[in-house]
């Protein structure tokens, strides 16, 4: 145990020492601002500012760029020193709180090559990576993962579901120097694979065989109608007959009506178009492949992963609903630093964030609650009683009694 021990601080100390946090920002006070720059492109840019939000685990570690203005573009960006992840693992990695119930916009992150313009930063600003959660109505709940390749933006062919309630949430993006990626979210891995397979950087290695033909005796209907099944002779029936219930009505006049014609039934008698059973197929070949070949339009590219001028990241997206909070960014080139950097912010606080929401939904859940029952006895006591009613009535009908001992 005690070995077992030492391996694994020995193993921590090889990844700290060798691994590299290339950024790093948890907002922790209004100091964010000399690193983060917002631009200044177009004039009517949402505000971000600092906050913990309505609920939070902690006070401290919970404060988060949080956007502030409804139906805006945000842009605002962070550099780093430049570097390239050529023969290493790059993790993008952060934080995204949706407390508003967002019903459309944006949560993810972009990364910049180095030298990015940050002043005029906007959507059509060119970027390596755009990673992270999109969210638009009911039908759009999905996470980005896009990376630029010649020029182009490649989005990838598989549909990642984004988490949509109201607490912060961790997504972790890891790229591996074997073309490799994964996805995590909250520190599960909701999806992983090739870059070449889950992208278009490349034509397909393999293509169908322009010169292949499918055989023209070629057999693939599997089933066949059995030549010795034989429709009865009694089959055809229409499927429609007079009413023999129907009578001529008396006022009928053929010369003004026309010719009367009993209204048409269904024929209880039709069996519908009568059709051969189906028998297996001898000569079935089964579904014909169309055979493959090298493409010869087919690069290989070994470095599909690889960004060499890596150093600004930022958050550019449009929000209709505003409230969302971003915190604990971190980029490295180590998943186990990317992991402890996790476990040491989100994973800290992400119970006790549940916690203080619980109780705040439960506390407005009281106060609708005695809201309700004082609304209720406020009406009710405007509504005359049924005591009061009852007292009227008695009043009335002594009245008269009173007149008629009077009279006597």
């Amino acid at each position: 145990m005690i070995r077992l021990t030492n391996s694994l601080l020995l193993l921590a100390l090889f990844v700290s020492v060798y691994s590299t946090d290339y950024f790093v920002e948890k907002f922790e006070d209004e100091s964010y601002k000399n690193r983060w720059i917002k631009s200044t492109a177009k004039s009517d840019l949402g505000e971000f500012k600092l906050s913990h939000g309505k609920f939070y685990g902690d006070a401290k570690k919970d404060l988060g760029l949080q956007t502030s203005q409804d139906a805006r573009f945000y842009a605002i960006s962070a550099s780093f020193d430049k570097f390239s992840n050529e023969g290493k693992t790059l993790v993008i990695q952060f934080t995204v709180k949706h407390e508003q119930q967002i019903d459309c916009g944006g949560g993810y992150v972009k990364v910049y090559p180095a030298g990015t313009d940050q002043k005029e930063l906007t959507g059509d600003s060119p970027y390596h990576i755009m990673f992270g959660p999109d969210i638009c109505g009911h039908d759009k709940k999905k996470v980005h993962v896009i990376f630029t390749y010649k020029g182009k933006n490649l989005l990838i062919k598989k549909d990642i579901k984004c988490k949509d309630d109201q607490f912060t949430h961790l997504y972790t993006l890891i790229l591996n120097s074997d073309n490799t990626y994964e996805v995590r979210i909250d520190n599960e891995k909701v999806e992983s694979g090739k870059l070449e397979e889950d992208w278009d950087f490349t034509v397909p290695r393999r293509i169908p065989d322009p010169n292949a033909k499918k055989p023209s005796d070629w057999v693939d209907e599997q089933k066949m109608d059995d030549v010795n099944d034989k429709k009865p002779e009694d089959w055809d029936k229409p499927e429609h007959i007079p009413d023999p219930d129907a009578k001529k009505p008396e006022d009928w006049d053929d010369e003004i009506d026309g010719a009367w014609e009993p209204p048409s039934v269904d024929n209880p008698e039709y069996k519908g178009v009568w059709k051969a059973r189906q028998i297996d197929n001898p000569a079935y070949k089964g579904p014909w492949v169309h055979p493959e070949i090298d493409n010869p339009d087919y690069e290989d590219d070994p470095n599909l992963y690889l960004f060499k001028d890596l150093g600004v990241i930022g958050f550019d997206l449009w929000q209709v609903k505003s409230g969302t909070i971003f915190d604990n960014v971190i980029i490295s080139d180590s998943v186990q630093s990317a992991e402890e950097f996790g476990k040491e912010t989100w994973g800290k606080t992400k119970d006790a964030e549940k916690k203080m929401k619980d109780s705040l939904d439960e506390a407005e859940r009281k106060t609708m609650e005695d809201q309700r029952k004082k609304q209720e006895a406020e009406e009710a006591a405007k509504k005359p009683s049924t005591h009061d009613d009852d007292d009227t009535d008695a009043e009335d009908t002594k009245q008269p009694h009173g007149h008629d001992e009077e009279d006597l």
